[in-house]
Order: C-alpha cells, then structure tokens, then sequence
C-alpha cells in the first residue's frame, strides 16, 4: 500500500510515481482528439488507464494546444457531466480532476464531486482563485503564458528562450498567488508547464534544471505535477521532431522515470506504460 499525503479531496504520493490518467473529451486536442469524445469511449479509455494503474482522471472538455478555439462553458459542461456521472457510477474508489479555466464550470464540477482542479492558466482568472479559495478540494496549478488567442510563441533565436530563469519566475508567481489568497499549502500541487508558451530550448532548459526546483521555490518535490506526456520537447530532444504525439508513449515513459530518479513523483499521461 502506498503511502499518501492528500491534496485534500485527491490522495498523491509520498514515495512511488502516481500517474493522472489524461481523459481528453474534445475533438481537437493535440494527440488525441475526438478519440473520447463520446461518454462510452471515455469510460473505456478510463477503464483501460486504471487497469494499468492510473490512480485518478483528469478530465478536460477544452483544448489546450496553441490556437486551439475556445469552448463556451455550457458546452464544455455538457461533453463532461455525463462522463463524470459515468466514471462516478463505474470507477467509484478513482478520484477526478477537472481541467478547466473556466469558473463556471469548475463550480459545476465541485457541485458533482470533482475532487481536484486543475487550472492551466494558474488560477490567474479572479474567479477561479476564489472558488479555489471558497472550496477544500485539491488544486493543481500550471505556469503558462499562453492566456488568450493572441499569444506568440518566442523567437528561438533569442538567447533567452534557453534560459528558464523566467518561467522559474512564473511558477513562483503562480505559486504566492495561491499562498496570498490563504490557500492552504497541502492543497497545491504546481505544474511547471511544459510546452505551454515555451520554445524547445527553453523547455530543455526547465527540464535540465528540475533538480534545483524545489529549492528554488521552497516547494516539495512530491508537490509538483510534470506533465510531460506527449509533448514536443520530447520528440525534439529525440532527434526526431516530426514524430507523431500518438508514437511517443515510449518517450514519455523514459521521460516519467527520468523524472523520477530526481524525487518527482506525480505524472499526468495519455497512456500508462
């Protein structure tokens, strides 16, 4: 039996890997949209992650990749309410998480028993930082600098697109945030984020310096969530950037245990290995 600390509603890991199995109910995310658009799909991919040791679900009904369209949230609720009834009646003993920006829907989630937000843009939204605040549940918080459609990827010629000193900056801010608001520390799990608004340099760069990030920020490393699964970054320190997201289960696997062997303990992924 492991041995758990809990994010209040959502128990993590304090010795051996706990993986969030990736549940993506959209029909336009990077690796694999449309595939769980449909309740019945959604909970066969469930099944097959918990068979394969996924611990909880994260749920997202919006997709997060670069210029992707935004779901209004009466749609991005109606994709998920009928899968959480699903996996609630079917895989009871499985907390989930819901990935969401949107304040509205996050109450929706939390109103059907969701046990952990997960909010890309960190909690920046003053909505969202007052649900989060208001309720006792787990939260998972992302850096990211990709808030709107009018975001720009950086040049990768810049040199400072190699330094990740910057969204060190960011993960902090992200996490005094949370801690300014009165949020209490056992409930924040902090995702560096990956991919999110980053070029493959800087993302190298992050990933080369996760040994000195929790002293960085005076943070846990067992409170971190790398979510790594499928990213370009992989592919690119690979040689092998055109590979498709779908063929680098492998990658995120070594990826997990690479990870892992610097004390990281909480990985979201797409499949279980």
């Amino acid at each position: 039996m492991k041995d758990h600390f809990r994010i209040e509603k959502g128990p993590l890991p304090t010795s051996g890997p706990f993986f969030i199995g990736i549940l993506n109910i959209t029909p336009d995310s990077f690796s694999d949209g449309g595939q769980f658009l449909t309740p019945g799909r959604a909970l066969a991919q469930a099944r097959k992650l918990a068979a394969s040791g996924a611990e909880m679900f994260d749920l997202g009904a919006e997709s997060t990749r670069p210029r992707a369209t935004a779901v209004a949230p009466v749609e991005e609720w109606a994709r998920l309410e009928p899968v959480v009834a699903l996996l609630q009646e079917h895989l009871p003993g499985i907390p989930l998480s819901l990935d969401t920006r949107n304040a509205g829907v996050a109450a929706k989630g939390l109103d059907a028993g969701i046990s952990v937000l997960n909010d890309v843009t960190g909690f920046s939204d003053p909505a969202m930082l007052e649900l989060a605040k208001g309720s006792d549940c787990g939260l998972i918080a992302m850096r990211s600098r990709m808030k709107d459609a009018s975001f720009r990827m950086p040049d990768y010629s810049d040199p400072s697109s190699r330094n990740p000193d910057l969204a060190h900056s960011e993960l902090r801010d992200v996490l005094e945030r949370l801690l300014n608001a009165g949020i209490a520390r056992q409930r924040i799990v902090l995702d560096p984020g990956f991919g999110f608004g980053t070029t493959f340099q800087e993302d190298s760069a992050l990933w080369h310096s996760l040994p000195k990030l929790p002293a960085l920020l005076s943070w846990p490393q067992e409170q971190f969530c790398i979510g790594i699964s499928r990213k370009r970054f992989l592919a690119w320190r690979n040689g092998t950037p055109e590979l498709a997201p779908r063929d680098r289960d492998g990658l995120t696997s070594a990826a997990h245990q690479e990870a892992e062997s610097m004390g990281y303990r909480v990985f979201r992924t797409h499949e279980m290995a």
